[in-house]
């Protein structure tokens, strides 16, 4: 089962299911061929499974007494840990229906019952070599200490690097190992997934943080990718605005300025076109009375030293 002849490490496989012969049965095909299979009768016992241990891949039973699996993919790809791990369904059921909603809910492919152990674990070296090329991907980001994540075009939360998934539960007070975005940032994030509106998203302030999202583009088919800055509530930005009489966006520019940015840095950080950075310059301009950026950045150091 290992992706690689060389690797010690054994491949975790969590299948879910609440028929005891399919467990004995995949669970000692699996391990014959050399991973570590833990197993759940339901959807609550393998949420509390990755409590404690994080699987590699996921085996799942579409129907189940109490919560389904589709249900309990959802649930999974709503913790940090198991956001990116692949869920494979395992159904009797053939109906298109079934099949959609269980790649809907999360799941990234499904095997049919009664199960062809050659195929079933052809499917799962393939979703394991994709998965752990996307971690490491990710793991450069976090190592970076990047500020990013990625929506669907619901808003709902693909995935983010840890800085981004801290930021927000600190803002949103989500619970640990969960990241959600408010239901109005949500209904924003679908606007520019289709094409409308334009500039950062702000979270609602909670405390002295507020959490801004600049869209940078799509990551993929169904994912678009953000990157979260954090500024103070009531800190230099607010001082601009108090000192010049600016609006929210015209003091964020002017304190991008400050900093040493320039119009494209600033438009990439605040997800505004090159236009509208430069109409936001008119107006600091106009409203500070000066005539270029090196002036405006001047008379901005001195309003927040």
């Amino acid at each position: 089962m290992s992706t690689s002849d060389t690797s010690s490490t054994r491949d975790i496989v969590l299948v879910v299911d609440d028929n005891p012969d399919t467990l004995g049965f995949l669970t000692e095909a699996l391990e014959a061929g050399g991973a570590m299979v833990l197993v759940a009768t339901g959807g609550e016992q393998a949420l509390a499974i990755v409590e404690r241990i994080t699987p590699d891949v996921v085996l799942m039973d579409a129907v189940m007494p109490g919560m389904d699996g589709f249900e309990t993919c959802r649930r999974l790809k709503r913790l940090s840990a198991t956001t990116d791990v692949p869920i494979i369904f395992m159904t009797g059921l053939s109906e298109t229906e079934h099949i959609v909603e269980g790649l809907s809910a999360g799941g990234v492919d499904y095997v049919t019952k009664p199960i062809v152990l050659d195929e079933l674990t052809a499917r799962i070296r393939v979703h394991l070599v994709n998965a752990r090329r996307e971690r490491s991907a990710r793991m450069a980001l976090d190592t970076a200490g990047r500020f990013l994540l990625a929506t669907d075009a619901s808003g709902a939360v693909a995935w983010a690097t840890p800085q981004a998934a801290r930021l927000i539960a600190e803002v949103t007070g989500g619970a640990a190992g969960e990241t959600a975005l408010p239901a109005g940032v949500r209904a924003e994030i679908g606007r520019r997934a289709r094409g409308e509106g334009e500039g950062a998203i702000t979270l609602p302030a909670n405390g002295q943080r507020r959490v801004t999202l600049a869209f940078l583009g799509r990551a993929g088919d169904d994912e678009l990718l953000f990157r979260l800055t954090a500024d103070e509530v009531g800190g230099e930005e607010a001082a601009l605005r108090r000192r010049f009489s600016l609006t929210g966006r015209e003091a964020e520019v002017l304190l991008w300025i400050a900093r040493g940015k320039s119009n494209r840095d600033i438009g990439d950080i605040l997800g505004l076109s090159p236009r509208t950075v430069n109409k936001h310059l008119e107006q600091v301009y106009s409203k500070l009375g000066v005539e270029n950026r090196a002036s405006a950045a001047v008379m901005a150091l001195k309003a927040i030293g």
